[in-house]
């Protein structure tokens, strides 16, 4: 992530750490209520960021709510290209989980600026962090979906200026059918032979991970999917690379979140010890890349 995409005139940064604060009167927007997203008629009614999804023409109607989370919530929608999986974030001032140094430390951000505006986290460098975390999760979805991991397809892209419109949002392609939706793994029952199997995919997904230098950052049943027997990994804003200090300690927490998550399906096997088959799996070789159509 970097904030080098910030050009803007001097007045932005109006409110860095060392100017007077001016209090902004707008409320952060949180989880956004269906029926603004839903609507079609009233256009004081329906929520500006689906107007805009629309005019861009990456989708066509929100269908129904899926899943809310600590920092967005998730929709089922249509567009062009068939079903969609809509993820709305809430303003950064207006989620539950607000803290995101962990996974930003070792980041370079060359512009002093907005460097000490995000650092101070005042009212545009809130704004900044807004828009490279969303736009982090399209670039490595990206990465990873390019590199033939087993990840949502991304709908908006591959450049940058192309999902840089679609802030707050993020938009893949539905992993399952919009009447049935492939649940995490914390939530799917799973016969023995079905947990054998997802357990070694997921340990497999965490390797690929590594092999391209990421720490997941929170890697459990709770951000994998299950859907025909196969393992999707979702939820990327908060991938760490080598270069952040604490990638160690994350990597190892992604396997003690793994296992611990596991045990629910009657698998019972040592953090260490997975730790150790991802590092040495991450060595072997890759998944076969997928290929950008023309």
């Amino acid at each position: 992530m970097s904030a080098q995409w910030h050009h803007a005139s001097e007045d932005f940064w109006d409110d860095h750490p060392e100017a007077p604060r001016r209090r902004s009167k707008k409320k952060p927007l949180g989880r956004r209520q269906l029926a603004h997203l839903t609507s079609t008629d009233d256009i004081d009614v329906q929520d500006d960021i689906i107007r805009r999804l629309q005019d861009l023409g990456h989708i066509t109607e929100v269908v129904a709510e899926l899943k809310s989370g600590k920092e967005a919530t998730a929709y089922v929608a249509r567009g062009p290209r068939g079903s969609v999986l809509l993820k709305l974030y809430r303003d950064l001032e207006a989620r539950s989980f607000k803290d995101d140094s962990v996974y930003r430390a070792g980041q370079v951000i060359l512009d002093v600026r907005a460097k000490r505006a995000m650092e101070g986290r005042t009212r545009k460098g809130l704004e900044m962090l807004q828009h490279d975390w969303v736009n982090a999760e399209y670039a490595r979805l990206w990465q990873l979906w390019q590199a033939g991991l087993p990840v949502p397809e991304p709908l908006v892209g591959p450049h940058p200026y192309d999902y840089a419109q679609t802030v707050p949002a993020v938009l893949m392609r539905l992993v399952g059918t919009e009447d049935d939706v492939a649940p995490r793994l914390s939530d799917a029952p799973l016969t023995p032979e079905q947990a054998q199997s997802a357990w070694r995919q997921s340990v497999q997904g965490m390797a690929d991970l590594l092999r391209l230098g990421y720490a997941h950052g929170d890697y459990s049943t709770y951000n994998l999917l299950w859907w025909e027997d196969t393992v999707t990994i979702i939820d990327f804003p908060q991938l760490t690379t080598r270069q952040n200090p604490h990638f160690r300690d994350l990597l190892a927490r992604d396997a003690q979140s793994l296992v611990t998550s596991f045990r629910k399906h009657g698998i019972q096997a040592d953090a260490d010890a997975t730790l150790r088959e991802v590092q040495r799996r991450a060595l072997g070789p890759a998944p076969t890349p997928r290929l950008l159509l023309p």
